[in-house]
């Protein structure tokens, strides 16, 4: 999913062999993954990242945006699946926002969440049905549908509940669908302005107001252009379809983690 580099200012056109270059040459090894020089992290200051990885050296390259965020979503986990196309990736599916009385679905502020985490090395082997993780996570755009005033059109699958203003976020689950990623209509609470140094771009950060942390989200400004889109504002409401990515920030017990760093 190159593309999704036009989420942090990356043009259509941008030369992904160099980037790749570039990750060797100035990167760092990535966190909870594989040997040093195929998993790499290139910061770009302001929180956002390049990540270049390759399973082993007769496989490409792929590269992807990633965000390091400081904030933390709680989320009840349902199920967690290893990534099949990377041992250090794991596809988890749970309900952010949980109660504390075991009614995960019936917390006011709670939504159903897919999320890839890229460092699946600190999990255990097993997780019990409602382990309660905090995720630091950003989401990228696959596809926006809709910038602008506050829209009721329900989700392609219906969504599971709404939030108390009318927003959702309902996971994609289709046998084609990637994984890690959800449908949602959300209000953009505030805007952030970074520039990715490299392209001299501006990348805009939304802040979107889901629950009691709420979600942050990047899109392709080349992209939306392309849709006849304007760029969001404050209190525009997007519905769209997310990758949300990230890592794992809390909920793992010392053991727990020294059990997970030997998986695989």
């Amino acid at each position: 999913m190159e593309f999704l580099l036009e989420c942090i200012g990356f043009p259509p056109e941008v030369d992904v062999d160099g980037l790749v270059a570039l990750a060797r040459e100035r990167g760092e090894r990535a966190p909870f993954r594989g040997p040093q020089g195929e998993h790499l992290r290139l910061a770009l200051g302001g929180g956002l990242e390049v990540r270049a990885d390759r399973e082993g050296e007769s496989e490409p390259w792929s590269v992807h945006p990633y965000f390091q965020t400081e904030r933390r979503l709680r989320v009840a986990v349902e199920t967690v699946r290893r990534a099949s196309d990377s041992r250090y990736d794991a596809l988890l599916i749970g309900w952010a926002n949980p109660g504390l009385n075991g009614q995960l679905s019936s917390e006011p502020g709670a939504f159903p969440l897919s999320a890839l985490v890229t460092d699946a090395r600190r999990l255990p082997r097993s997780l019990a049905r409602g382990h309660v993780l905090a995720l630091s996570l950003a989401g990228f755009a696959l596809d926006v549908e809709r910038v602008g005033e506050r829209e009721v059109a329900s989700a392609r699958r219906g969504p599971q509940r709404r939030l108390a203003d009318g927003g959702w976020v309902q996971p994609l689950g289709g046998p084609d669908d990637p994984g890690g990623c959800v449908e949602l209509a959300l209000c953009v609470q505030r805007i952030e302005e970074r520039t990715n140094p490299l392209t001299g771009a501006r990348v805009t950060l939304l802040d979107m107001r889901a629950g009691e942390r709420g979600l942050i989200l990047f899109a392709s400004p080349w992209q939306l252009e392309v849709d006849q889109l304007r760029a969001p504002r404050a209190g525009d409401w997007i519905r769209g379809v997310f990758l949300l990515t990230g890592r794992i920030t809390g909920g793992l017990r010392p053991a727990e983690e020294h059990a997970g760093s030997r998986f695989g």
